[in-house]
């Protein structure tokens, strides 16, 4: 999600090392590209196509659009989008525009097989989910459990049906599924030059031997990207540092390393149709050229003869949800039933734990740390079936089931956890909404609108 503090009035100085190995790297471009650093950070909004906006939605501080990305905008640094109901129920992504870039370059295909290593919080990978539309499957991973649980609740939030959610390290998902996905984004953990603008504080913690750590790390992951990605198949490593060792001296190692990995160009339009274009499949982003933060952007792909041929593995290495997890039991699926009453809703084909799930086809998940696959549609206890929040985020719109449409000073009550009265509203479980937008479940009982809104998600 995007973050970051309004601009600081006097941020801390460059690190002195810092300003001369951008000297030397930039030459004259230094003074514009220094001169950027102490400008106002770049914030974006990036519209979720699962969940359209009705016409009469307004977005606080919403600028032009964002000319590499068809789905977003610019953003007032004052902007407090992120706090409105609409933020809540999906609508919009906030995300830094530069960061915006390596999902477009590495533009998955309907019915792929994709693979986010390094996803959290998950911009980019709900950037992936948007161009499958749908279709294919979409594995988002976070080896920082705790960094993978936020990950997982921004895939529920924008109601991703086709994505698994797990927690390894990349050398351990290498040897479960070797040569499984058809794409894969490194978007590598790194000394984190680019956020200098937006982060400031960092300025005080930047370490000029950090880059040489961080490059130890980064091949390590791209070690194990090289083996999850099939014949044919394409991989976008990207960094937000200017570091040559994090970059472009990594990205000569991994090619050194592999004969059958090939640089792959690529060019990004910036405005005005202006483009920037890659030399041997990389380019580096300064935010003196565009309007966003640094970043660095790398394409390859393996040698292969299928290049167009999407979701090779399907037939080969991925199961029935069924047999990657288990069948659910009758009682559940009758219970299930008993809850649509006969409405069209998401059909159940697989069980985690208590929770009923509708799933696309999975890999291997022996010995996987599994935070959520396709749409969670509820828990069976006993007899008892109980909607999940994530069924009322990943439905189709026009709801099938009742709805309970709020006001705005409703909806945050309702995101407080607060009752609602029920007026004449449904009985049972609904849908509350607002401007026709899922927020999540209440259930109508003794003059209430009864709060089903997750208690780990509540604004106090």
């Amino acid at each position: 999600m995007d973050g970051g503090s309004p601009l600081t009035p006097h941020p801390p100085p460059l690190p002195k090392t810092f300003i001369s190995r951008m000297q030397a790297q930039l030459g004259p471009e230094a003074h514009p590209f220094l001169e950027s650093l102490n400008r106002p950070y770049m914030r974006g909004l990036r519209l979720n196509l699962r969940k359209p906006l009705p016409a009469t939605a307004e977005i606080e501080g919403l600028l032009a659009p964002i000319p590499w990305e068809p789905l977003a905008y610019g953003l007032a640094i004052e902007s407090t989008a992120g706090v409105h109901p609409l933020h809540t129920a999906g609508a919009y992504y906030l995300q830094e525009p530069s960061a915006m870039i390596p999902a477009r370059v590495l533009a998955p295909r309907p019915g792929e097989c994709v693979l986010d290593l390094c996803a959290a919080p998950g911009g980019k990978a709900l950037q992936l989910a948007d161009m499958l539309l749908g279709s294919g499957l979409l594995v988002c991973n976070d080896p920082v459990l705790s960094r993978a649980r936020i990950l997982s609740r921004n895939v529920e939030r924008m109601g991703i049906g086709n994505a698994l959610v797990v927690s390894e390290n990349p050398e351990a998902l290498a040897r479960l599924w070797p040569e499984v996905f058809d794409a894969i984004l490194v978007d590598a953990p790194c000394s984190g030059e680019g956020m200098f603008r937006r982060h400031p504080e960092t300025r005080l913690e930047w370490n000029e031997k950090a880059s040489l750590r961080c490059a130890r790390r980064q091949s390590r992951i791209v070690n194990g990207a090289y083996t999850l990605l099939r014949s044919g198949g394409r991989m976008v490593y990207s960094t937000c540092t200017f570091s040559g060792e994090e970059n472009e001296g990594l990205i000569d190692w991994l090619l050194r390393e592999h004969a059958d990995l090939e640089p792959v160009d690529f060019s990004v339009s910036i405005r005005d149709g202006q483009c920037l274009a890659s030399r041997n499949g990389m380019l580096r982003l300064y935010p003196h050229r565009i309007d966003g933060e640094g970043h660095f952007v790398a394409l390859l792909q393996k040698k292969g003869t299928d290049h167009s041929e999407p979701f090779r593995a399907k037939s080969t290495t991925l199961l029935p949800a069924s047999a990657a997890l288990k069948h659910p039991p009758k009682a559940a699926l009758d219970a299930y039933a008993c809850f649509t009453g006969g409405e069209t809703l998401p059909i159940p084909n697989a069980m985690l734990g208590e929770t009923l799930l509708a799933c696309p086809q999975l890999p291997p998940l022996c010995g996987v740390s599994i935070l959520r696959a396709g749409l969670h549609l509820g828990k069976f206890r006993g007899k008892v079936f109980t909607p999940d929040h994530a069924l009322a985020a990943g439905l189709p719109l026009p709801y099938s089931l009742p709805v309970a449409s709020l006001s705005l000073a409703q909806a945050v009550s309702y995101l407080r956890g607060e009752s609602l009265p029920l007026q004449s509203g449904p009985k049972g479980y609904a849908i509350a909404t607002h401007m026709g937008l899922a927020l999540g479940f209440v259930k109508g009982n003794d003059g209430q609108l009864k709060n089903h809104f997750p208690k780990g998600l509540r604004r106090l």
